[in-house]
């Protein structure tokens, strides 16, 4: 007598082979992009403190940046290098995922596995680039004086929210792409405008109330304050700002399936 429940054998070994492709594709995407390289791997590290240290330098000591009620003189860079740390990692996976199914039309063509599989790998490797750069952001908080607490662990469920939010995204545009493919180059336009909707280069409070109020309908605004507020000010997220985002993300990531599931037979005849 066997133990095994067979009518779940089949949805196992999807898993794995799901597993396998995601493992094996971001590996290689990792080895493609530094295999010619004289430096090879160490670049992963090096363009992020590129990164850290020209906004600290540009706006720290040249532009004279500072926030309202911090005296530290690394107060504005930590804050700025908090919001690039969110949204790096959010356009990255946006803007990457939209193109998925267009990029990868050969392998969806002659290999059978989950294509659902593509935005994943997407995600996972915006979270490798993600993990670098936290890294190199906390030794320049920890070298620049900031006491980093506990708080910071918080990081995890908020890059998971963040993370759901910007693949939600991704798949919606990556299956309209394949049928009006100037979603692609909206998308850029859109990120762009994105970004500067975005409390990233500067505060919420110097704003004027009708653009605060604009901002504030932003989902990206409560991920990107908590990002700052716990470098910064060593403090736990705003669980009840976050709230509606988590909403809008289960409502984004509904939407996101139903349309990838409904066209999924037609976008393979359409790449």
């Amino acid at each position: 007598m066997s133990f095994v429940d067979v009518s779940n054998t089949g949805t196992v070994d999807q898993l794995r082979r799901g597993y396998g492709f995601v493992s094996s594709s971001v590996t290689r995407e990792f080895n493609v992009k530094y295999k010619t390289s004289v430096l090879g791997a160490l670049w992963a590290v090096l363009n992020p403190m590129a990164l850290v240290f020209i906004y600290t330098i540009v706006f720290t000591h040249l532009m004279k940046a500072r926030l309202p009620g911090v005296s530290d003189v690394f107060g504005y860079g930590i804050y700025l290098c908090a919001g690039i740390l969110c949204w790096s990692c959010f356009s990255e996976v946006v803007s990457r995922g939209q193109n998925i199914f267009i990029e990868n039309a050969n392998i969806i063509k002659k290999l059978s596995f989950p294509k659902l599989c593509l935005p994943v790998v997407v995600g996972a490797g915006a979270v490798i680039s993600f993990v670098v750069l936290l890294g190199v952001i906390i030794v320049f908080a920890l070298m620049s004086g900031f006491s980093l607490g506990f708080e910071l662990l918080f990081i995890v469920p908020v890059l998971l929210l963040q993370l759901l939010l910007s693949l939600s995204i991704a798949l919606f545009l990556g299956v309209l792409n394949v049928f009006i493919r100037d979603v692609g180059q909206l998308t850029g336009v859109v990120l762009q405008f994105w970004f500067w909707l975005t409390p990233i280069v500067y505060p919420v409070s110097i704003l004027p109330p009708e653009i605060r109020t604009l901002v504030d309908l932003n989902p990206l605004t409560a991920i990107v304050s908590s990002y700052q507020n716990m470098f910064l000010y060593s403090r736990a997220p705003d669980w009840g700002s976050l709230l509606p985002v988590a909403l809008i993300t289960l409502l984004f990531m509904f939407v996101a399936l139903s349309f990838y599931k409904r066209n999924s037979t037609d976008m393979v005849d359409s790449l």
